[in-house]
């Protein structure tokens, strides 16, 4: 399992939040837990479009290799 750092803020009306090592992973909601639920659905749509990118322009003769930090 990843782990991965949002960065929250709150403001009057709503909570926002970015997800650190993905640019562009960013949510919103009115309590922080709807922030942290909102945070973690972009987070795993992201990761499933980017996955879905690397495949189809690897094509079909590739090799998958996990990396750990």
């Amino acid at each position: 399992m990843s782990s991965y750092t949002a960065v929250l803020k709150q403001n009057p009306e709503w909570w926002i939040g970015w997800i650190e090592e993905l640019p562009g992973v960013n949510a919103q909601g009115k309590s922080r837990e709807e922030l942290l639920e909102n945070l973690r659905s972009a987070l795993k749509e992201m990761l499933e479009i980017n996955r879905e990118r690397a495949l189809e322009a690897v094509g079909d003769d590739y090799q998958e290799e996990t990396l750990v930090l």
